[in-house]
């Protein structure tokens, strides 16, 4: 199997996800008492978010391709950024290395097209909703994004950074949540992306009456495929 270099820490909520699902995908597919070869390299995100407001994305950029390069050395053989938002900077951390980057926006699209759907609405923090790295990535792969309007994008924003990042799952945000996606649902979404590797800890299946496509899952599930290709 190959070892897996996870760049993690935003948040350690979601990265800790990762974690598990990693370990219990490869258990499944190998059986006993196996688990993923990977190393992680978690940062401060407070660090990330203060440079994320200011808009100061060559900076965080810098930091990850730092994280990348650690995790190289360190002997990892495909690299996992274990967030949306800062597959921005996805471009930084691929040119600091050798050694593959695996898109967690590839991933998804991959996901949304082999469930026979192509109109998915979006949900992420407002870097992930609003700009066009994550949704021009998506659209490249043969998507048709929608995200929701700017008083519901101000809504999922908040509820990921002021409670999900902190551990806080509350069911009003839960009811909130499940109403964006109804209007997106309203609007023509066969599906909804959560954009955004933390509301996997608020929305489940259930919260959706369209099928829910879960970015950490997803990346985890081909980050583990890829890893075990020659195996």
């Amino acid at each position: 199997m190959k070892t897996l270099g996870l760049i993690g820490g935003m948040s350690w909520e979601s990265t800790a996800e990762y974690y598990r699902l990693l370990n219990e995908l490869t258990r499944d597919r190998l059986g006993g008492l196996h688990s993923a070869r990977l190393v992680l390299h978690s940062v401060d995100f407070a660090e990330i978010e203060q440079l994320q407001a200011a808009g100061r994305w060559e900076e965080a950029g810098t930091v990850l391709a730092g994280a990348a390069r650690s995790l190289e050395a360190a002997g990892a053989e495909l690299l996992l950024l274990c967030t949306n938002t800062m597959h921005k900077v996805a471009g930084h951390v691929e040119a600091a290395v050798s050694v593959p980057l695996l898109h967690l926006a590839d991933a998804t699209a991959d996901a949304v097209r082999a469930a026979g759907l192509r109109r998915v609405g979006l949900l992420g923090t407002a870097f992930t909703m609003e700009q066009d790295f994550y949704r021009g990535r998506l659209a490249s792969g043969g998507l048709d994004v929608l995200v929701p309007d700017a008083e519901s994008r101000a809504l999922v924003h908040r509820v990921i950074y002021e409670e999900l990042c902190v551990g806080a799952v509350r069911e009003q945000s839960r009811a909130e949540y499940r109403r964006v996606i109804e209007d997106l649902v309203a609007a023509g979404a066969e599906g909804i992306v959560l954009g955004c590797t933390e509301i996997e800890l608020l929305v489940r299946p259930q919260d959706s009456p369209v099928p829910v496509f879960p970015t950490a899952r997803l990346h985890a599930e081909a980050a583990v495929a890829a890893a075990l290709a020659d195996h």
